[in-house]
């Protein structure tokens, strides 16, 4: 079977947070990555290129494929800062109407700045989903 694509690197991910050059972006990036770390009790690990995980889970899906995924990451992106919730968001809704401005996909978050955003929700949303994945078993269809 062919293995995930976005596997852990050896790259630092405290030099892929300083070499992101947008000042604001970089504080925006640095802040996210101290809260993640908090919530997950795990240092971050540079996933691909240009992904900060934090903390990994193993899945299993029913055809037989398996690997190991982070739990929570994000990434610095041209247009947003794209945060990896590997529980969704289809859970969170309460949470979600309190956010602020953001944009999802399946499993990411985008967001602009941290400034239009309540910080304390998404500290929620994040121990939320850390939770949700490290109680959950982890087979999908």
């Amino acid at each position: 079977m062919a293995e995930n694509k976005t596997q852990p690197t050896k790259t630092s991910a405290t030099d892929y947070l300083h070499d992101i050059e947008d000042l604001q972006r970089k504080k925006d990036c640095q802040t996210i990555a101290a809260m993640m770390e908090e919530v997950t009790g795990e240092p971050p690990v540079m996933w691909g290129a240009s992904i900060v995980g934090f903390g990994q889970y193993h899945y299993k899906y029913a055809s037989g494929r398996e690997g190991d995924f982070l739990i929570v990451g994000f990434s610095s992106r041209k247009q947003n800062i794209a945060l990896y919730m590997m529980c969704g968001y289809e859970h969170q809704e309460a949470l979600m109407t309190k956010l602020g401005k953001y944009k999802t996909g399946k499993s990411c978050l985008y967001i602009k700045r941290l400034d239009d955003i309540d910080m304390n929700v998404l500290k929620e949303l994040i121990t939320d989903a850390v939770n949700y994945m490290r109680t959950t078993n982890h087979i999908a269809s």
